[in-house]
């Protein structure tokens, strides 16, 4: 079953969602205008959305108020993927063009800041301090590991616990919040939005690290850049973490340079792959899922729990 199957009953509020995004980037520059919609129309999964709509459903549900909190956090997830790809020095994201590379580096981080502006405009419907307490602090960690991510590019000395503390900031702190303030828009109980947080920053984890796989495993057409395209920009997953185990295979991986030859790096994705890196990733994406899983049991019973429950079995073992 395909993702978006498993959440049709909302697709009402989805096209909603989509809608407001369109007419929320809508800016008085021209140019603004043009990189805000490129960027929206490049696609996505939405899952941001997705999780704030499904944790809504655990209250008092009105799609008045959660649009504003499911638009922003899509915008936030927007205007961080802008700036990654100035960092990256990207010129592919989803088989299309990057702000940075059909436009420049400038327009790139002004359209990544006008569309962050936005999310915080948005917010402000939103009448709890709580919520925007919380998102306060997940822009921190999310720009702490923006800077650590850039720090630690071709850092090969790394270990794992450096490697998991900048997916939490990458990935999985959105994705919890996004649970959480989804649940606090809808005045649902405190023990509950706690627990759906935990729920979403244990999939965010297993989501990261699934995408840092099929980096390695998938094709350039399903992937949407070059295969590789993570070691080659001097980001160190889990899959090279856990081939660096191999002294030999280390000093293989240490010779990666932005520069690099296809054909190169290629040969080391194969060197990779033999060394039993992936299947290890594997696992501890599973530990992340069981994780997942075991908070969203302690969660009240209704579709919507149902539904995350699917979603989380998904992500953690989807192969694209």
């Amino acid at each position: 079953m395909k993702l978006k199957m498993m959440y049709s009953f909302l697709n009402a509020d989805i096209n909603l969602i989509e809608k407001e995004l369109e007419e929320t980037i809508q800016a008085e520059s021209l140019l603004l205008k043009q990189a805000s919609m490129h960027t929206l129309q490049a696609g996505g999964k939405r899952i941001r959305p997705m999780f704030v709509l499904l944790a809504g459903k655990f209250g008092h549900y009105d799609i008045q108020v959660m649009k504003n909190v499911a638009v922003a956090l899509e915008l936030i997830h927007m205007a961080s993927l802008v700036h990654d790809d100035v960092i990256d020095d990207a010129d592919l994201r989803r088989g299309q063009p990057t702000v940075k590379s059909k436009w420049d580096n400038r327009i790139a981080m002004y359209t990544g800041d006008f569309v962050f502006a936005l999310a915080l405009e948005l917010m402000t419907n939103i009448e709890r301090p709580l919520a925007h307490k919380i998102l306060a602090n997940t822009m921190v960690e999310v720009t702490v590991g923006e800077i650590q991510q850039i720090k630690d590019k071709y850092r090969f000395n790394q270990n794992l616990r450096d490697y998991l503390r900048r997916i939490k900031r990458k990935t999985a702190l959105l994705i919890a919040t996004s649970c959480q303030l989804g649940a606090i828009a809808a005045d649902v109980d405190e023990s509950v939005h706690k627990k759906l947080f935990r729920f979403g920053y244990y999939v965010g984890m297993s989501y990261q690290i699934i995408d840092d796989i099929l980096d390695f495993i998938s094709t350039e057409k399903e992937l949407g850049k070059p295969a590789g395209s993570d070691l080659l920009q001097g980001n160190i997953t889990a899959p090279a973490l856990f081939a660096m185990q191999d002294e030999e295979i280390r000093r293989e991986i240490e010779m990666v340079h932005e520069n690099m030859d296809s054909s190169e790096i290629a040969k080391i994705i194969l060197l990779i792959k033999e060394t039993g890196a992936i299947e290890k990733s594997r696992a501890l994406s599973d530990l992340y899922l069981d994780k997942a899983l075991a908070v969203l049991a302690e969660v009240p019973a209704n579709k919507a729990k149902k539904t995350l429950h699917n979603i989380a079995k998904f992500i953690g073992q989807r192969k694209f």
